[in-house]
């Protein structure tokens, strides 16, 4: 009997028999477990900066809000500045000085133009990480006090926990940089700054790098890390103050502004 078409012509459907799967070596099977765990580490490391850069200032600047709020329902009113403009130190006399003891919790504020017209940030005793990474500028346990004879220290982050000094790099001589507390206002001109290593403690002394001399001038220093994505170094920032009014006489017409809008009046 003849055989049928079917019969005859070659079966398509059964091919070569299925390649045998190549085993993968144990030195292959690590790579793989490490390139794997090198994807997770990299997408961790993703969040944490994310974390640090956006979240923490979030979170701080919703902290120093409330710092701020604390102040000033304990602070005089602001009042209106006169007429007569900013005036020099001597048309008040010596400054109004917080004696140490006073020197706690939010005792101040600081006002720097250069750094944007609503730039307005609490001053705390302290500075530990949760003065710093909560409340803003945190003061030098020991140093001097705002308007006094020595050097009023300050510090703060730069690219986390609310930015507080990101631009201090931008400051050139001659800015402001003033200082409210519950007493009144200290108005400080920048003089320069500095890049030194993180135990240069000597920055912070009554006189600057001069532990041993005697203190003469009003110093406002304000330290922060450096570069700005880094802590290899420290930026310092030196001031001197130039004038002081009291609270009653209303802050320098230059940041009323700002004062009102720091104090819910604006």
């Amino acid at each position: 009997m003849a055989r049928s078409t079917m019969d005859a012509a070659p079966d398509h459907r059964v091919g070569r028999p299925p390649r045998a799967r190549r085993r993968r070596t144990p030195f292959q099977l690590v790579a793989q477990v490490l390139g794997e765990l090198l994807v997770t580490a990299g997408v961790v490391l993703l969040l944490f900066v994310g974390w640090e850069i956006w979240w923490t200032n979030i979170d701080s600047g919703i902290k120093q809000e409330q710092a701020l709020e604390e102040f000033f329902s304990d602070a005089p009113p602001v009042t209106a500045p006169d007429a007569a403009g900013a005036p020099s130190a001597e048309d008040f006399g010596d400054p109004a000085v917080l004696p140490q003891q006073d020197l706690v919790g939010t005792f101040g504020v600081v006002y720097i133009p250069r750094f944007g017209e609503n730039y307005s940030r609490p001053v705390s005793a302290g500075v530990g990480p949760d003065v710093l990474d909560n409340l803003g500028l945190g003061h030098y346990p020991g140093s001097g006090a705002p308007g006094e004879v020595g050097n009023f220290a300050l510090a703060g982050h730069r690219q986390t926990h609310g930015q507080v000094l990101d631009q201090i790099h931008t400051l050139v001589p001659g800015d402001r940089v003033y200082v409210q507390t519950r007493d009144g206002y200290y108005t400080y001109v920048f003089r320069n700054t500095e890049i030194v290593l993180p135990d240069r403690a000597d920055v912070i002394a009554p006189v600057p790098t001069q532990p041993d001399a005697q203190p003469v001038d009003r110093i406002l220093t304000m330290t922060s890390c450096n570069p700005r994505f880094g802590a290899q170094e420290r930026i310092i920032a030196y001031s001197v103050l130039e004038s002081w009014r009291p609270a009653g006489a209303g802050p320098p017409p230059e940041i009323a502004e700002n004062v009102a809008r720091a104090a819910g009046q604006g």
